[in-house]
């Protein structure tokens, strides 16, 4: 073989190879962080939600109350939904965990962590969520959300993880998802409507800590 071509090669390798030992060392990094943790409770959603928005504001109250439960927050450390459940369990004085992530036109972590954790690899990010709650509430957002209630979703249809409450918060948001999902996925057999009904779609934040309250007697 050439030479050149079994330098680039080796060198494709090597890369990999370290690529693996970093991914290896963030998942070790998040669990010796976390390894604490007990009974809380992750809230997602938009990053571009400002403070002045009543989504910003619902979610600190829900972050708050969770928190004045028992309950740690568990977020992705960023702005918007991300800073009002922090906010909203700091300044209760409950448990406030932020999982960041590195993002090229992302802000940094928000000011209400008090244990955080910073990631590069999206899935290693996701299995920290996963690991180490017990409940998600899910806020309006983008596709950075609905991709981490796909996760939480398949996981638990799958049987992958105990079944945990997924909120969805505020119906005149996730009804029209839902609404699609019944009428095409389950009319054609992909899913059923159980499945479906695996996830609650809850409008208070008073409603959302009373439903979760439900699956931790013990908090």
């Amino acid at each position: 073989m050439n030479t050149a071509k079994q330098y680039v090669i080796d060198s494709l390798s090597m890369k990999e190879s370290w690529r693996l030992f970093r991914i290896m060392s963030e998942i070790v990094d998040g669990i010796e962080n976390l390894s604490e943790l007990t009974n809380c409770v992750s809230i997602f959603g938009s990053s571009r939600t400002p403070s002045d928005h009543p989504m910003y504001q619902e979610a600190e109250e829900i972050a708050r109350l969770l928190s004045e439960s028992g309950f740690g927050v568990i977020t992705g450390g960023g702005p918007g939904i991300m800073e009002a459940g922090n906010k909203g369990a700091q300044e209760a004085d409950g448990t406030s965990v932020g999982l960041c992530i590195h993002l090229p036109m992302e802000q940094g972590s928000n000011p209400f962590i008090d244990i955080e954790c910073n990631f590069k690899y999206f899935f290693v990010r996701k299995l920290m969520f996963i690991k180490y709650s017990m409940a998600y509430v899910v806020m309006p957002g983008g596709f950075g959300t609905l991709d981490e209630l796909s996760e939480a979703f398949v996981l638990r249809q799958t049987n992958k993880i105990k079944p945990f409450p997924i909120v969805l918060y505020k119906s005149e948001f996730w009804d029209g998802l839902l609404d699609w999902t019944r009428k095409q996925m389950v009319s054609s057999g992909y899913i059923t409507e159980e499945e479906v009904d695996a996830m609650v779609v809850l409008d208070t934040p008073q409603e959302v800590v009373d439903y979760i309250i439900k699956y931790a007697p013990d908090v």
